[in-house]
């Protein structure tokens, strides 16, 4: 922990000693091996010193390197801007300026064959991740309503891309972010154009293209941070980079790999002719389907129609409405039969009853006499102990009813046996 008091609005630090401070902190951190692409170069004829800026390709932070000017004469292939290089430096701040360089002792070319082992390692390493799994990608609209196209101002491969889809479908609508498509610049301004892309409702598809090149013009399309930023992307994404030998990352992570910008045209719109050609024969289909439906179903028609139940609807139920008569009238010549059976019975019953019963009786001169009881309930006398003298009787013949008083009650005498009939 530093010994110094801690500062305060009423005790600050002087510059010199804030300075002092970090030369001390950065001198302590030694010697370092360091990687990026050069950017800028100035090495002057008649100079000591080289200066040169390195950047990082993946990131926007670049930092400034010096050099004696022998160590890069003395390079096997002379230094240009875009190169990959390894450094070996050690960290200086400038204490009166306030800056902070890479004194470098070292510098070596970085070559074709190690960036080609070090895209192989990241390949490896997307792939052990998943990005380059067939289930992710995302399916490319089959006519999508806006284009997004990240590609090299006035390149060839832009006026590929425009040309051909605006042929094969005249109102495709564009819209188009020119960047860097190698060198330092190309990644940093292709995530922007990417972003800015993807956030836009009408893109439905972004198109990432450029023509063929060297490895070392190819290397953006083989970064991470493109190739994880396509993979993030919500919008499908369409790699269209070189020819069809080439195969950066780009292609593998991609939702759609075209082998070239012309391809991708081919492969994002439709062919308004095709598609024409395509209707006119699904039109036809349909056509031809539905007379041949209505033939099978005239056919079916006329057939129903030709069978004795339509040919002649009525006659069936004219001929069950015949039997449905006969059947009634049988029903009725059978109800009527019954009736006049039962009738006979009845008239005979009520003959029965009537020769039986006490008015037919009455008629051939015979009485029915009844008595009052003390409650004054009528019951008939059947014999003289029912009653006494000057009980009130009633006399009922045929054709009506005396009233009567019983003077006297006197038994009968009952008739000798030899007097019995």
């Amino acid at each position: 922990m530093s010994n110094d008091p801690a500062t305060s609005a009423e005790n600050p630090w002087p510059v010199r000693t804030v300075a002092r401070k970090i030369g001390d902190w950065v001198h302590r951190l030694g010697d370092v091996w360091v990687e990026g692409q050069v950017t800028q170069m100035n090495a002057r004829p008649g100079t000591q010193t080289a200066f040169l800026t390195l950047r990082d390709p993946s990131a926007d932070v670049s930092m400034s390197v010096t050099c004696p000017m022998w160590l890069v004469r003395e390079l096997p292939t002379p230094l240009r801007e875009g190169d990959r290089v390894v450094i070996h430096a050690k960290p200086s701040f400038f204490f009166g300026r306030g800056t902070l360089s890479l004194r470098a002792d070292q510098i070596r070319a970085v070559g074709i064959g190690e960036l080609l082992a070090r895209i192989e390692r990241l390949r490896k390493l997307l792939a052990a991740e998943g990005m380059f799994a067939r289930e992710r990608k995302r399916p490319i609209p089959f006519l999508p309503k806006g284009i997004g196209l990240i590609t090299g101002r006035a390149s060839a491969a832009e006026r590929d891309v425009l040309a051909n889809a605006q042929a094969r479908w005249p109102h495709v609508l564009f819209k188009v972010l020119n960047t860097a498509v190698q060198g330092t610049q190309a990644v940093p301004q292709i995530l922007r154009a990417l972003s800015i892309l993807d956030k836009d409702p009408d893109v439905d598809v972004i198109v990432i293209a450029r023509g063929g090149g060297s490895v070392e013009d190819l290397l953006p399309f083989s970064d991470e941070a493109l190739c994880r930023a396509v993979a993030a992307a919500g919008t499908p994404i369409v790699s269209a980079i070189g020819h069809e030998p080439d195969t950066p990352l780009l292609d593998h992570v991609a939702d759609l790999r075209c082998s070239t910008p012309t391809d991708a045209s081919k492969r994002i719109v439709p062919d308004v002719r095709e598609e024409t050609a395509r209707v006119r024969q699904m039109r036809d289909r349909g056509r031809r389907a539905l007379h041949g439906w209505v033939d099978r179903e005239t056919r079916l028609l006329t057939q129903l129609r030709s069978r004795p139940s339509l040919a002649d609807p009525l006659g069936p139920i004219e001929r069950r409405l015949s039997d449905v008569e006969m059947h009634r009238e049988r029903g009725r010549r059978a109800m009527l039969g019954l009736l006049a059976k039962d009738q006979a019975e009845v008239a005979n019953a009520r003959g029965k009853l009537a020769a039986l019963g006490p008015a037919a009786t009455m008629a051939r001169g015979y009485a029915v006499v009844q008595f009052t009881d003390s409650e004054g309930n009528l019951h008939v006398l059947r014999s003289v102990s029912q009653i006494e003298d000057g009980a009130q009787l009633r006399v009922r013949v045929a054709d009506g009813a005396v009233r009567a008083v019983a003077e006297s009650v006197e038994p009968t005498t009952p008739a000798p046996e030899g007097d019995r009939p």
